[in-house]
């Protein structure tokens, strides 16, 4: 080719490729049809927790008036689930009404209706499927073994101040009865008593069979912790980030990573013999004034908070449950309890009201 015929022809091919550039430019520069990159959960996921919200990534940014509860579905068989559908930056997310039943199976669906910002539908419908967790038969109440035996078992102290009242028996070991304090003992062979306690007092330090007696108790009230600490069909993660006032809590586990707050009062709603296990790998602090308030015939043997860090009841509060904290329990000024304190350090008490369920 001759070298002028050639010169000739390069201005041609900058003009197509530049044309062709421009085209593209015109169709968000890849000139395809947006597709799904991602979803949470992924497709055949397995014990996916009951409060989940359900998201998808797309490959671009979308036209969020196409991503709506039409476009984006859930069901369970053929029943569809009841939720809100939001989107920002190239996510949407699918949040259901309530929360999704346990150990059932669940399909998401994005249809070809939703759309690119600028106007190109998916070329296909995207669907996939995933499994929640939790048991359909019910959680297993957690076996105290002999520390239920006690309202009130500690390894380092008990310390009361004010005129407390409580209703069981009290326990302390290793530690000696010294450290029990602001109860006011009578010793007796093998335990005390106080007016303060509807019950007996033990500690290691008293005569036989109570040293014997309390090691086996918190060893058991360890067993106990760690069996909770260590459920794993989860039905709610991180409900309310943490913070579950106002909440009404339905049977099942719950697991947080960090600190649970409870700046007013919740509900505690099931019938007597449902489960409620709480995870708590953080500290536990009840407001002031706050009450947990049992319906429908919840019990309070049948509620088990597991905390990792310390757990603290504000003054004049009201609970309910068995606590197992492996740092301590402190009631403030008026605090009242139905159920057991079970602490791997120190119980700390003033005026404080507990009763033994």
């Amino acid at each position: 080719m001759k070298l002028k015929t050639l010169f000739s022809i390069i201005p041609m091919v900058m003009i197509v490729l530049l044309a062709s550039c421009n085209k593209d430019d015109d169709n968000d520069n890849d000139g395809l049809n947006p597709v799904v990159l991602s979803t949470d959960p992924i497709s055949d996921e397995m014990d996916v927790v009951r409060n989940k919200a359900i998201s998808v990534t797309f490959s671009e940014a979308m036209d969020e008036s196409t991503i709506n509860s039409s476009s984006f579905t859930l069901k369970q068989g053929t029943s569809s689930i009841a939720g809100d559908v939001s989107y920002a930056g190239v996510t949407a997310t699918f949040t259901p009404s309530g929360t999704l039943a346990a150990a059932a199976d669940f399909t998401a669906t994005v249809t070809t209706s939703v759309k690119s910002s600028t106007g190109r539908a998916m070329e296909d419908s995207h669907t996939w499927t995933f499994t929640t967790g939790g048991s359909t038969s019910g959680t297993e109440v957690v076996n105290l073994g002999t520390s239920g035996n006690y309202v009130v078992l500690a390894k380092t102290a008990v310390n009361n101040s004010g005129t407390s009242e409580i209703t069981g028996d009290l326990g302390l070991s290793p530690a000696a009865t010294s450290y029990i304090t602001g109860f006011a003992l009578t010793n007796e062979t093998g335990y005390a008593t106080s007016d303060l306690v509807t019950g007996k007092i033990y500690a290691s330090d008293m005569a036989d069979p109570t040293p014997t007696n309390l090691t086996t108790a918190v060893n058991d009230m360890n067993t106990a912790y760690n069996d909770a600490a260590g459920r794993t069909a989860i039905d709610f993660l991180e409900l309310g980030t943490g913070n579950i006032g106002g909440k009404t809590l339905t049977p099942g586990i719950y697991k947080w990573t960090n600190t649970v707050t409870v700046p007013s009062s919740v509900t505690i709603s099931g019938n007597s013999t449902d489960v409620w296990i709480f995870l708590i790998a953080g500290d536990l602090s009840v407001s002031s004034s706050v009450e947990v308030l049992l319906s429908g015939g919840a019990q309070p043997g049948n509620i088990f908070w597991q905390v990792a860090g310390e757990a603290t009841f504000g003054t004049t509060s009201h609970f309910e449950g068995i606590i197992l904290s492996k740092t301590g329990i402190t009631f403030q000024t008026g605090a009242s309890l139905n159920g057991r304190a079970l602490a791997q350090t120190a119980v700390v008490l003033d005026a404080t009201t507990i009763v033994q369920f």
